[in-house]
């Protein structure tokens, strides 16, 4: 018989905001599979919950995934890490793949799940929701995403000037991940826009590394990549 594979999201950083049923399948599940940094350091979602795992009751997949965009690279390391989560499913073991937020938004795991489904059909795939950073800031913010008929976008930061000014414009409220490499950029924009006290910042947002940024320090400090930016008119 072959496993299941889980795509469970373990929630924005903070331990505690993790799920009932994601709690259980962690504990239930004999491979917890974890993406793995190169260097041999605990990535984010390892450090969620690990507070919940013995280790050394649990077969322990480090997963490393690329950071890189050439296909070529990026083809073979993907369909070698499909291939030995593959192998632990193929001698029956569920395998739970951790992942930040939830499985579903912007995770690493919908590309393991597509590329798995490509390659081993006749595997299970099941995912467990999990609380996002979205959410998780906007509780720690104190700010209502959406409310009536407001419009709520969520928008990868890219440096596309107008793009970014269209969706402010268009929006209520908008949540700009992936937001640290562009926040030049998004200053300007909101500059322009005469928004700047509607915008929050906030690095690992729930975690006990959690940054609420002042809006006005944000040209003189380098964001780590976990960062996201909420702007609500």
């Amino acid at each position: 018989m072959v496993g299941t594979l889980y795509g469970l999201g373990v929630g924005p950083g903070d331990p505690e905001l993790i799920t009932v049923k994601a709690y259980r399948k962690l504990k239930d599940c004999p491979v917890i599979a974890y993406p793995k940094k190169r260097k041999g350091s605990k990535s984010y979602a390892h450090q969620i919950v690990d507070v919940y795992l013995k280790s050394d009751e649990k077969d322990m997949l480090g997963l490393v995934f690329p950071m890189t965009k050439d296909p070529v690279i990026l083809e073979r390391e993907w369909l070698n890490t499909v291939e030995v989560v593959w192998e632990k499913l193929k001698e029956g073991k569920d395998v739970a793949f951790v992942t930040e937020g939830d499985p579903l938004l912007y995770s690493t795991f919908i590309h393991m799940m597509n590329l798995m489904k490509e390659r081993h059909p006749e595997a299970e795939i099941k995912t467990v929701p999990g609380i996002s950073s979205i959410n998780g800031a906007a509780s720690r913010l104190g700010i209502s995403l959406a409310e009536g008929d407001d419009h709520l976008a969520i928008v990868p930061a890219r440096d596309d000037y107008e793009t970014m000014k269209k969706v402010i414009i268009e929006n209520e409220c908008v949540i700009f991940i992936k937001v640290a490499k562009v926040m030049a950029l998004m200053l300007d924009v909101l500059g322009e826009l005469d928004l700047l006290e509607k915008a929050s910042v906030v690095t690992k947002v729930t975690s006990e590394e959690e940054v609420i940024w002042d809006i006005r320090e944000l040209d003189r400090v380098e964001l780590e990549y976990l960062t996201l930016m909420v702007v609500r008119k």
